[in-house]
């Protein structure tokens, strides 16, 4: 395992938030691209160039429903005055074979469908009169309801200039044109370009599979009844949820008994399906924190095949201070242990998963992390925090004020505050006391 941190003290020393996270970011690695079909790569990084292979319209087309005309022949029309066109055949999108233009001639065209040769622009519907020798029409009449089979004559009462509302070949973008770097990451608009110029499967960086695993024999499915000193597992869905959201394809797990053999059973099983696994509770100084215990005792490898080891250390944070990091498995599968209050798992979440999720993604490592703004404490007291640890506290960002204000108390069992927050509010290590109007760093939470 490489880390940027000194290992020798790992268990006596207090680790920053900062060490913390750049030793799980030089230790994960982005995953191999593969070739995926394009809606399977919907939210993944692209990992070439895309140029385009065709020029986009691949042709002159109409923007409009109307005729297709020579300019000469329908210069000086007006109402009073129309020019009057003989009606040669239909344009439909899509029509192979298409009619020429004469002088005196008009073709009827549909959105899309291709000018035909000949003609030097198109004029829209509603400036003739459809054909039926009335008034102006206000639409065409369907093909297979036109009764003159598409001809006759159409009065055109307007005169349109050379190109009118056709859309050029290549208007959009020319062959060979750069269509989309690598680094893209692939959303609708972009899967609708690689569409357009015919790609059909794109070479990208997978979504990660993250494996989400909670701890704790004290913890009850949602859906099943509670007995006794037991709570619902909301840690793993949490989690689970928060993978997905960063990008990742997300397993969870459900809850674990505390028992260091069914836990190492259960990683073990695990590895196969997991790019990341993330484990929530059992990481503190208590005497059934089995994740400590299942853990440790991998670190030389001899239960977990070819493990490398899972370091426990604490961190100068509040909520989140035991936390766990290493790699595990045949394959050095890294694994994030994190602390088990609700609160504080998804503050570890949001500080060092989620940049590990989008690490393996492939993302620059200046767009890993949630941004982050300035903003002003608005608060009726001053909000205390302890010496030495950076507090992260729930927040409601107002961005028309630049404003943060805080979401119920500190406790990292608040989970009702945290479904009402948006932010986390950072109050740096060496601040104990923050006044109101105070500027503050706001992490946004999506």
């Amino acid at each position: 395992m490489t880390s940027s941190a000194p290992q020798d003290t790992g268990h006596h020393r207090l680790w920053s938030v900062d060490e913390h996270l750049a030793d799980v970011l030089a230790t994960v690695r982005p995953l191999e691209p593969i070739e995926l079909q394009l809606l399977d790569a919907q939210g993944c990084v692209l990992v070439e160039d895309v140029t385009v292979p065709v020029a986009l319209p691949p042709f002159d087309n109409s923007s409009m429903d109307g005729y297709a005309v020579r300019t000469a022949d329908v210069q000086g029309a007006s109402e009073e005055f129309p020019a009057v066109l003989t009606v040669i055949g239909d344009v439909a999108a899509g029509s192979g074979e298409l009619p020429t233009v004469g002088p005196g001639q008009a073709a009827r065209i549909m959105t899309g469908a291709p000018l035909p040769p000949g003609a030097e622009a198109v004029v829209p519907v509603e400036w003739t009169d459809g054909g039926t020798g009335g008034g102006a029409a206000s639409g065409m009449t369907p093909a297979s309801a036109a009764p003159e089979g598409a001809a006759g004559e159409v009065r055109v009462h307007r005169a349109a200039e050379a190109r009118a509302h056709v859309r050029a070949r290549g208007s959009d973008v020319q062959a060979g044109d750069l269509a989309l770097a690598a680094g893209t990451v692939l959303g609708p608009p972009q899967i609708a370009l690689l569409a357009a110029i015919g790609r059909g499967t794109v070479r990208v960086r997978p979504r990660p599979r993250v494996v989400v695993l909670s701890t704790g024999s004290e913890l009850v499915q949602p859906g099943e009844a509670l007995a006794a000193g037991t709570i619902y597992d909301s840690n793993s869905f949490a989690l689970a949820a928060a993978a997905r959201d960063a990008g990742a394809i997300a397993y969870r797990v459900g809850a674990v008994a505390d028992d260091a053999d069914t836990l190492r059973a259960t990683i073990e099983d695990q590895l196969i399906r997991a790019d990341l696994l993330v484990t929530t509770g059992g990481v503190s100084v208590g005497a059934y924190d089995v994740v400590k215990e299942a853990l440790t005792s991998v670190a030389g490898g001899d239960d977990v095949e070819g493990g490398a080891g899972i370091d426990f250390r604490k961190l100068a944070m509040q909520p989140g201070k035991p936390q766990g990091f290493g790699t595990i498995g045949p394959d050095h599968t890294p694994l994030l242990a994190l602390p088990g209050n609700p609160v504080s798992s998804y503050v570890s979440f949001e500080l060092f998963v989620r940049p590990a999720i989008r690490a393996l993604m492939g993302l620059p490592e200046s767009e890993v992390g949630r941004p982050s703004v300035r903003a002003v404490l608005k608060a009726d007291k001053a909000l205390g925090s302890p010496a030495g640890r950076r507090q992260f506290l729930r927040g409601k960002y107002d961005a028309e004020s630049g404003t943060v204000s805080p979401v119920g108390g500190a406790g990292s069992h608040l989970i009702a505050a945290l479904a009402h927050a948006d932010s986390l509010m950072v109050v740096p290590e060496d601040v104990t006391s923050v006044e109101p109007g105070t500027e503050l760093e706001v992490v946004l939470l999506g």
